[in-house]
């Protein structure tokens, strides 16, 4: 049976990844009618306390699917257009040639050219993404601070570009996402959160997801334990954290069970139209993060498995956690993992990170909940 799932087979795998040394770790996987969902390790290294597959947990760049989402809808109803450029409705923030040649498609595929503005907001991470001079103190020094998105989106135009316009491959840019939060608040006459919350996530009949408005996590949720690299050892909790160094781009708070329910709905034509769902499955190149190159769409990336079974959906990291929610085409397979660590992996002298036993053992997990 295609879809059939091998419960064994799927709590081996999630105990695999804890063994590699994950503290803890949490999933669900829906297969036709059938639904797994699983957990394995701590929530909480000091006492010990279990996690739970019903968790919340902050799932970093998922968000941008959402936002995204909310971007077409607004495509749909005609106050955007997704060829239109930027500076039409951000002058002041992308001015000039750059904001005419800028569209607002380049800002959700992410090759705007515009440069990442996290190592300008984070000091010490000046390096980004070269991390053999990078360290974490940042992290400490920054937990609390509360970050105005006009300065962070002025921080990643003012660096240097990243590429041209339009050019491929195109840079994974958070300055992107930050620009279509401010371009959504512009066009509906309200926050971006309140018209997420209304327009996708209940839409999406989500019961515990939600963007956050201060640095806590509401709930039952883990501990998060960032590694930098092997530089703060033992990793280190950041789940209290303020997340206006990301805002609507990168800052949701969601469960396994909640990211399968919206990716679901988004890929039946739920939450945007069969057309804008075609918008956002149409890829180009661009470079990750981590310095991979990936296919792309609009809020959506593509993984293929065995045959023809391609798979849509994102993943997100934050300090010390960590999310991947994936979805079949034909909407009939799903899974979605939370971690609570992140930056496990240590540097070679060149910066690049080292092969860990966590990264195969993940990979088995993904491969057993998709493909069984």
């Amino acid at each position: 049976m295609r879809d059939s799932l091998d419960s064994a087979a799927l709590d081996a795998a999630l105990e695999d990844v804890r063994r590699a040394g994950v503290p803890g770790l949490f999933a669900e996987v829906r297969g036709g009618e059938h639904v797994w969902s699983g957990a394995a390790g701590t929530a909480d290294v000091t006492t010990g306390r279990p996690v739970d597959a019903g968790m919340r947990h902050r799932v970093g760049s998922i968000t941008k699917t959402f936002t995204a989402a909310a971007v077409l809808q607004q495509v749909e109803s005609g106050r955007i257009r997704l060829d239109a450029p930027v500076g039409r409705y951000l002058p002041e923030l992308v001015p000039g040639e750059r904001g005419a040649a800028i569209t607002v498609r380049m800002l959700l595929n992410h090759t705007s050219g515009l440069a990442e503005y996290l190592p300008y907001a984070y000091p010490s991470l000046k390096a980004f993404p070269v991390l053999t001079d990078t360290g974490p103190q940042s992290l400490d020094d920054l937990r609390f601070e509360r970050f105005d998105p006009v300065d962070l989106i002025r921080m990643g135009v003012a660096a240097p570009a990243a590429g041209a316009p339009g050019g491929t491959p195109g840079l994974y840019s958070n300055t992107n996402y930050l620009l279509l939060v401010q371009l959504l608040e512009q066009v509906t006459g309200t926050t971006a959160a309140q018209y997420i919350t209304r327009n996708v996530i209940e839409r999406a009949g989500l019961r515990d997801t939600a963007l956050p408005t201060g640095p806590h996590v509401d709930g039952p949720h883990s501990r998060l334990y960032e590694a930098w690299f092997g530089m703060i050892d033992p990793p280190r909790d950041y789940s209290v954290y303020d997340m206006s160094w990301v805002g609507p781009s990168a800052s949701l708070i969601s469960t396994v069970s909640d990211l399968n329910r919206f990716y679901g709905a988004l890929l039946a034509g739920k939450i945007v139209d069969r057309s804008s769902l075609a918008q956002m499955r149409r890829t180009v190149q661009v470079v990750s993060q981590e310095g991979r190159t990936i296919d792309y769409g609009l809020g959506l990336h593509p993984m293929e498995g065995p045959g023809q079974d391609v798979f849509w959906g994102h993943g997100g990291t934050v300090w010390g956690g960590g999310a991947l929610a994936m979805t079949r085409a034909d909407g009939k397979r799903q899974m979605a993992v939370a971690v609570n660590t992140q930056r496990w992996n240590r540097l070679d002298p060149s910066g690049r990170p080292q092969p860990h036993p966590i990264d195969s053992a993940l990979a088995e997990l993904y491969r057993v909940a998709m493909h069984g």
